[in-house]
């Protein structure tokens, strides 16, 4: 009888472990995905924060080269 005992406790181990593992690993390719998702969406924002900046400096310069329509008045 001991040993039967022994048998379905190292069976129910067995499982649990494997269960456990399996939630490991899903946790771990979640946190994977959402670290490359968050990645990702900086990167975007950095490229339009750029695109952005080099608009203004462009206006800018144009602003400073091309004359004004206002001197016409």
């Amino acid at each position: 009888m001991p040993s039967l005992v022994r048998r379905a406790a190292g069976m129910a181990l067995i499982g649990g472990s494997l269960a456990l593992s399996g939630c490991t690993v899903i946790t771990v390719a979640a946190a994977a995905t959402s670290v490359a998702v968050t990645a990702g969406s900086l990167a975007v924002d950095a490229a339009v924060g750029t695109v952005k900046l080099t608009g203004k400096a462009v206006g800018l310069a144009a602003d400073a080269v091309l004359p004004s329509g206002d001197d016409n008045k």
